[in-house]
């Protein structure tokens, strides 16, 4: 009351702090950082580290095992999984909620660090990188040429364009995918190393005596210091050629004699087609705390300096921008605001036939977002899907406030007081239920504090969002309203009255007076509850018909209360309970996108090249279906990632040369694609029948709800025995197979992966002079390159960057057994040779090792069809429980999306919970009963009924958007339900009668409800229909509430009042104040207060 007071005595400096307000919005909305997702410091840390040429085998015993023992020291350790593949460990550890990660991250690299002397000779350093949203890629810079090589533009893209990106403020990237890092090949010809008697080894030992990376001295002559640098590093690449190598000490031979020397790149990992053609990628992101938005924009306009650095041939272009996402989401959301503010402004003037009081209500929605923008900057919150969906929220309840408060003012000028009086009078009347109500809807967004994870991580930005523009709305509503209202409305005429009533009491005239009393106020209302207001023309208006209507069917239904009572809420449980068992359940709204994600898997050990090709044939079988004109673009990586770029399988893991990871960008091209992928399904099948697909999330958040996850169904099946893990696990593929709804059901890993085993026989080499360095030498140079077992370094003085150097023997030179048979063994002789100290034996191994901890376990993965998770999720754990008990150490469980929704769905049930008890608490505080606080929440049924019947109907499941709206109509329903309550018990104290006090509450405060609850509805339709970028994602949220307030409003109006009549009936209505100085209290002892009886 006193901020009324000081707003009314004040009027100047409540403009002047609307106006500041106002001000500094603006400038928030300005500044703000704009991102895709809120922080969700994800408590996860991901260690890559590469040995190129080591096996699968060999990574996990001499890395990933060595690891896992050092790691379990670090402090908050949670879980530790490896993935091994061919020169590389991938290692993700996870911490439980609240672990310093900045600590973590310090203990890992310390550890990592200590373990290094344990590794082999030449182990580098691993990559060590905390996950986040922001580590995930938020667009792709390609670049491409016609007349340009991959390893030429993955030259130009590391050693130009990456540079360039220290000019932008909070871009981060990893290596370039695509090319081959630029190496010199010495590329030998196996033929003619027999024909003079040489082995790889000796052109490698060549290399390294005449390419020697020496320092420089000084000489001092005179007053001059000399710099003395030597050739002892070759200049130019040709001269490679002119390196003498020696033949038995006798006669020399050049390098050109048995190799050629070429400017090339290292032996092709894997292949990037933009758009069916081999290309070039930079993956873009941001750093923790960057905008993506502004990462992104700056990017763009930076774009033009980099192409001029380029050559002509070579063009740069931007593609799968992901910013474009939270902007489109931000223009639905100002389009939903002021649709909704509209719609808010239209059902004021429908009810209360006044413009000037619809334009108020209308002004108050903008300040409020807009102050609300400001709090969170303040807070250090973003502009995200989350907040977004927050704000988008709160525009339909920041009607709310001001509309009740202007429709009390309109109520309290009917009584024919003056302007001023009347505002004051309704300000004042409904203070402290009004706030009651703000604290009760804040109370339901109270659990986003409590809760962790990822769950917590979305929530509490929406929490917030709606929170700070709810307590903006309701102070402009106590300040900014009454000021509004005393400028620009005007006092009511006197209106006609019913027979029913004298003289006297409809020509109440409350101008006379300067302080309002209670005895007056229910006079006053009695009038209004008895009077039926006509129009200038002498008929009744279209609103009190509607009244007089109502209450004639609610006077009928006070003779049923107690049956009406006993059958809603028997009715409403049941129900409740029946649709949450049928109800779907999701994390987040399933999204039909215009782009998807493919991974290829052709059979274990296909080569890259038909890798490729198959690729190719994926593609033109995609435009062939669609129309080439409804591709955007589309990005294929094929293969493995070269071994000195170890960070890049932390953007994107592929498990060896047999795997294609497919992102296309559709155009035009609108269909359910859930029908759409399941006809891509089988037209690959038909032309591919060897090849697996399967389809993984390409949106940021899916990508981030999966916590790495290739698919939504992902099932780990871990045990000592790899061979036991193997067979139980296509025993649970056997089984899920007969699921009708899902699809790619695969083992993710390579189980089956093709070898030639080396049997070296050590006494047969001893006898013939060699050892197992010398064979396994020959053998690298031979079958890989030098690079893995000496390192040695060429600099291209012009550009001033330095490259590797290696020997090699081309591909198309080693291409059967028999030459792998015949590779030199020994220095300056033809024999012995490989086949004379071993065997070679065909053979297949695992081509990735995958372990949680130190178990190893396989993983099998499956998509969904037209069905929510979580009757998926059910489908295959009775799948897994159908499987029997299980031998003893091995374990299988559903892990990735399957988790999160328990977790999601577990943390918001109780956040619900406790909403709901700290709003009966409240309510019992506030009302001084704790009768009354449960008859409030009778109403909480019919609002989860009506939110949950609204989305089966709309086809929509429950998920944390839908709960959202649930949340957020309970704590609209409560603030209708106390609108009405506080009246009708101060009506009950007056008159001590409860169904009459009932029966007037529900008279005098219809208006109101119906007014903020046909406004909320309205300002939710745009939501609620989806329509725009991201619409798919709030929909649920808008429908929620839509289903909530509808059903809600009828309780509220039709059983509330039933109910408080039949609870309060015989309750009496005296105070349950103990103080004995209370006059309404039983225990007032009059003689205390002499002077006061007098």
């Amino acid at each position: 009351m006193n901020l009324i007071r000081f707003a009314l005595r004040k009027p100047i400096s409540i403009m002047v702090l609307v106006a500041g307000l106002f001000f500094f919005g603006i400038g928030a909305v300005r500044d703000i950082k704009v991102d895709i997702l809120p922080e969700m410091n994800l408590p996860v840390i991901y260690l890559a580290h590469s040995f190129a040429g080591y096996t699968p085998n060999q990574m996990e015993s001499y890395f990933a095992k060595n690891y896992v023992n050092v790691m379990i020291l670090a402090n908050g350790v949670k879980d530790i999984e490896t993935k091994n593949i061919q020169g590389l460990t991938l290692m993700k550890v996870t911490y439980y909620e609240g672990t310093n990660m900045a600590q973590a991250a310090s203990e890992i690299s310390a550890l990592s660090n200590r373990i290094q002397s344990r590794f082999p000779p030449g182990s580098q350093p691993p990559f060590i990188i905390r996950f986040d949203a922001s580590s995930l890629p938020i667009g792709q810079l390609v670049l491409s040429s016609k007349t340009r090589s991959n390893n030429e533009l993955q030259d130009l893209a590391n050693v130009y364009v990456r540079a360039s990106f220290t000019a932008i403020p909070g871009l981060l990237s990893p290596p370039p995918f695509g090319g081959s890092p630029r190496t010199i090949e010495i590329n030998v010809d196996p033929d003619l190393l027999r024909a003079h008697q040489l082995t790889a080894d000796q052109i490698v030992e060549a290399i390294r005596t005449n390419n020697k990376t020496a320092p420089s001295g000084n000489l001092r002559i005179g007053d001059i210091n000399y710099i003395i640098p030597t050739n002892s590093t070759i200049k130019e690449v040709k001269d490679f050629e002119k390196i003498p190598l020696f033949k038995g000490g006798v006669q020399n031979l050049y390098l050109g004699d048995v190799a050629q020397v070429k400017d090339g790149a290292d032996i092709t990992a894997g292949y990037a087609l933009v758009n069916g053609k081999r290309s070039v990628y930079i993956s873009i992101a941001k750093a923790g705390d960057a905008s993506t938005w502004d990462v992104v924009q700056k990017l763009k306009a930076h774009l033009p300096k980099i192409q001029s650095t380029l050559p002509d041939d070579v063009t740069l272009s931007y593609e799968f921008d992901q910013s474009v996402h939270v902007i489109n989401s931000l223009k639905s959301l100002i389009i939903e605001g002021i649709i909704g503010a509209v719609l808010t402004g239209l059902m004021v003037l429908l009810f209360l036939g006044d413009r000037i009081a619809a334009l108020i209500v209308i002004l108050t929605i903008p300040i409020a977002i807009i102050s609300g923008v400001l709090f969170l900057k303040l807070f250090g919150q973003t502009i995200n899907l989350m907040s977004l969906s927050g704000l988008a929220l709160a525009i339909g309840i920041l009607v709310d406030e001001s509309t009740v408060t202007i429709e009390n003012i309109h109520q309290h000028l009917d009584m024919g007081k003056p302007k001023a009086l009347a505002i004051w009078d309704a300000c004042k009347e409904i203070a402290l239920p009004k706030l009651l109500i703000l604290l009760c809807i804040l109370a339901v967004f109270a659990p986003a504090f409590t809760m962790t994870g990822i769950p917590g991580a979305l929530f509490l930005p929406l929490a917030l969002a709606i929170g700070f523009s709810m307590i903006i709305s309701f102070l402009l509503s106590q300040t900014f309203v009454p000021v509004m209202a005393n400028w620009l409305m005007k006092a009511h005429p006197k209106k006609e009255h019913s027979s029913n009533i004298t003289d006297d009491e409809a020509e109440f005239n409350a101008s006379g007076l300067t302080i309002e009393s209670e005895e007056d106020t229910f006079d006053q209302k009695k009038i209004l509850v008895q009077r039926a207001d006509f129009n200038n023309d002498g008929k009744i208006n279209f609103f009190e018909r509607f009244r007089n209507r109502y209450m004639r069917f609610i006077n009928r239904l006070f003779d049923y209360k107690k049956p009406v009572t006993l059958v809603y809420l028997f009715l409403s449980a049941g129900l409740v309970l029946l649709l949450l068992n049928t109800i779907g359940q999701d994390v987040f709204p399933k999204v039909n996108s215009s782009q998807f994600q493919l991974r290829l898997r052709a059979p274990d050990g296909t080569r890259l090249e038909s890798t490729e090709d198959k690729a190719i044939m994926v593609l033109n079988e995609l435009e062939k279906m669609i129309g080439k004109e409804h591709v955007a673009i589309s990005s294929v990586y094929v293969g493995q990632h070269p071994a000195i770029f170890s960070v890049s399988p932390i953007y994107l893991f592929t498990a060896g040369p047999h795997e294609a990871v497919f992102q296309i960008g559709l155009k035009d091209y609108h269909v359910d694609m859930d029908v759409f992928k399941d006809e891509f399904r089988q037209r690959i099948k038909k032309i591919l029948p060897d090849v697996k697909i399967s389809f993984e999330p390409i949106e940021l958040t899916d990508k981030v709800l999966n916590q790495g996850s290739p698919t939504p169904i992902e099932i780990r099946i871990a045990g000592k025995n790899k061979k036991r893990n193997e067979a139980y696990a296509k025993k649970l593929i056997a089984k899920l197979n007969k699921i009708d709804y899902l699809r790619d059901i695969q083992i993710a890993q390579p189980i089956k992966y093709p070898a030639l085993d080396i049997t070296i026989d050590r006494t047969r080499a001893a006898q013939l002079g060699i050892d197992m360095n010398d064979i396994s030498r020959s053998l690298i140079a031979s079958t890989s390159s030098s690079q893995y077992t000496e390192k040695n370094i060429w600099v291209d003085e012009k550009a001033g960057f330095s490259y590797n150097v290696q020997v090699q023997v081309p591909l198309n030179k080693m291409k059967s057994e028999n030459d792998l048979k015949e590779i030199p063994l020994l220095k300056n002789a033809s024999r012995p040779v490989l086949s004379d100290v071993a065997t070679i034996t065909p053979s297949f191994t695992y081509g990735e090792n995958d372990n949680i901890g130190a178990m190893p376990y396989i993983s099998v993965t499956a998509n969904m069809d037209h069905v929510d998770l979580g009757t998926a999720s059910k489908a295959v754990q009775q799948s897994i429980d159908s499987l029997g008990e299980l031998p003893r150490g091995l374990f299988i469980e559903q892990i990735g999306l399957s988790t999160v929704l328990k977790e999601t769905m577990s943390s918001l049930q109780t956040g619900l919970l406790i909403a709901v008890m700290v709003i009966f608490l409240m309510l019992a505080a506030n009302f001084q009963s704790f009768k009354i606080s449960l008859v409030i929440l009778t109403t909480v049924p019919a609002v989860v009924l009506g939110s949950l019947l609204l989305l089966v109907i709309t086809g929509s499941t429950l998920n944390l958007q839908s709960y959202m709206g649930i949340i957020m109509s309970v704590g609209v329903s409560i603030a209708n339900a106390v609108l009405i309550i506080t009246n009708a018990e101060q009506l009950r104290k007056h008159n001590g009668n409860a169904l009459q006090s009932a029966r007037e509450a529900a008279s005098l405060r219809l208006r109101p409800i119906i007014m903020t609850s046909i406004a909320m509805i309205a300002g939710m339709l745009p939501m609620a229909i989806g329509h725009g970028e991201g619409g798919d994602q709030i929909s649920p949220l808008g429908r929620a509430v839509i289903g909530g307030l509808v059903f809600s409003t009828f309780t509220v109006l039709l059983v509330l009042p039933l109910i408080f009549a039949w609870a309060m009936g015989k309750t009496p209505v005296h105070s349950l104040s103990l103080d004995p100085e209370d006059k309404e209290s039983q225990h007032y002892i009059s003689s205390l207060h002499p002077q006061n009886e007098k």
